[in-house]
């Protein structure tokens, strides 16, 4: 058993759909969220910098000494996936979203058209297409980037007849349509908030993979099997930091998380 925090971490708001997850799984977990919030969005980066602001992150985390950091960003998670200076690290265990919903597309498909969303930095490093075809060398990728998702999200406009939605999102859900996926994966953390719009897109026969509530079933797995997870009956705390305002994050926090939230908001600075 481990009473000592679970780490989240993302570029912004985004990640606190792990959170929330995680909150329904692991209820008496007590976990440390970081929202890069001064620096968002991480997609449209270079992967150095990326790399940089992750490495960051993660160092914060490590800080308030969590025994696993969940990287609840598409961008970050590929990133460091193909960066020398994150292999090696084992201390506390860490992973991000793409393997866990990887696999979870591959086990969902039926006809090997797998697509995936996300930003386009995620969209460039080809992470999602390689994980899938090394699980299933014959599956089709079909990726594409959504830009203005992140935006929408963070400013709210996540309704079913919200207009600027829909009209990005059928733009953007065009060549999924037309490839005939069945299995769809919201690569960004952030698109389950719209995941309304987007199974209504896309239609019911098509299976939506959030990769944020892969990570999360995820964290359960490995926390199970190393026998490190909380020993204790009371609900676990909830402490959000965010590198900008802290009134402004707090108002997403209740958009995410609910009007039930009991935890903290804190501005902290990274560098």
């Amino acid at each position: 058993m481990n009473n000592a925090p679970i780490g989240v971490f993302d570029s912004g708001v985004g990640g606190l759909t792990c959170v929330k997850e995680l909150t329904k799984l692991l209820p008496h977990e007590d976990i440390v969220y970081l929202g890069d919030t001064a620096r968002v969005p991480y997609g449209t980066r270079s992967k150095e910098t990326i790399a940089r602001y992750t490495a960051q992150d993660m160092e914060f985390l490590r800080g308030h000494d969590v025994k696993m950091i969940l990287v609840a960003c598409g961008t970050a998670s590929s990133v460091i996936m193909s960066s020398p200076e994150f292999s090696g690290k084992t201390e506390p265990v860490y992973s991000g979203v793409v393997i866990p919903a990887a696999h979870a597309a591959c086990a969902a498909t039926k006809n090997g058209k797998i697509g995936v969303i996300a930003t386009g930095a995620t969209i460039r490093s080809g992470s999602y297409g390689k994980v899938i075809r090394s699980i299933d060398p014959s599956a089709k990728v079909v990726g594409k980037a959504c830009p203005m998702f992140v935006p929408l999200v963070e400013n709210g406009y996540v309704g079913l007849d919200c207009p600027p939605t829909r009209f990005f999102a059928e733009e953007y859900l065009e060549c999924m349509k037309r490839e005939q996926v069945d299995t769809l994966i919201l690569g960004c953390t952030h698109y389950p908030h719209l995941a309304d719009v987007i199974s209504d897109i896309m239609g019911e026969g098509v299976k939506l993979i959030s990769s944020s509530a892969e990570l999360a079933r995820y964290a359960v797995k490995t926390l199970t099997f190393a026998d490190e997870l909380a020993e204790r009956e009371e609900t676990g705390s909830q402490k959000l930091y965010c590198t900008d305002s802290a009134e402004l994050f707090a108002e997403n926090v209740e958009r995410f998380l609910g009007e039930s939230f009991a935890g903290t908001v804190e501005k902290c600075d990274l560098y």
